[in-house]
């Protein structure tokens, strides 16, 4: 009889706990509705690219909506990238030539809270990549690769960064 109702209690537990914990929206306080984004600063061909990923992630993971407006901004996000590199990793014993690239990805994303005019945090976030020396497509794998780990990063400071 034992054996039988411990399943039936785990299950029933785990059911009553699907609706106990929500990711979307994170810890933002209620005051915070809206967000503007401007496209990133710096000097890479990536700038758009970060900033629309970015968000997308906002608008379909969290409650913030983007608005085009500072002035009418809950908050505001600014990044920036502040290095960009595609570099050698790995050596070959025998030719001392690379036979991987590292592709490294770092920004800067800073957040102010408008309503409560006050910063919120101004941090730097890295990714990174790697590829084999010659395969265009690997690199360009790579490259979105280290893209989606910063904005992933950056994401998740910015909906727990309270």
């Amino acid at each position: 009889m034992l054996k039988i109702a411990a399943p039936r209690v785990l299950l029933l537990l785990f059911l009553l706990m699907q609706g106990c914990y929500s990711v979307t929206g994170g810890s933002l306080p209620p005051h915070l509705k809206t967000v503007a984004l401007p496209v990133f600063a710096g000097g890479s061909e990536y700038r758009a690219d970060l900033t629309r990923e970015l968000s997308r992630k906002i608008e379909s993971e969290s409650r913030l909506q983007i608005v085009s407006s500072i002035a009418r901004a809950d908050a505001l996000i600014e990044g920036s990238i502040v290095s960009w590199s595609d570099t050698p990793n790995q050596l070959s014993g025998v030719t001392e030539r690379a036979i991987t690239n590292r592709v490294t990805v770092v920004i800067r994303v800073a957040m102010d809270d408008r309503v409560a005019k006050r910063p919120v945090f101004s941090e730097q976030f890295v990714g990174f990549a790697d590829y084999t020396v010659g395969d265009y497509l690997g690199q360009q794998r790579a490259i979105r690769s280290s893209m989606q780990q910063v904005v992933d990063r950056a994401f998740d400071r910015i909906v727990s960064g309270w």
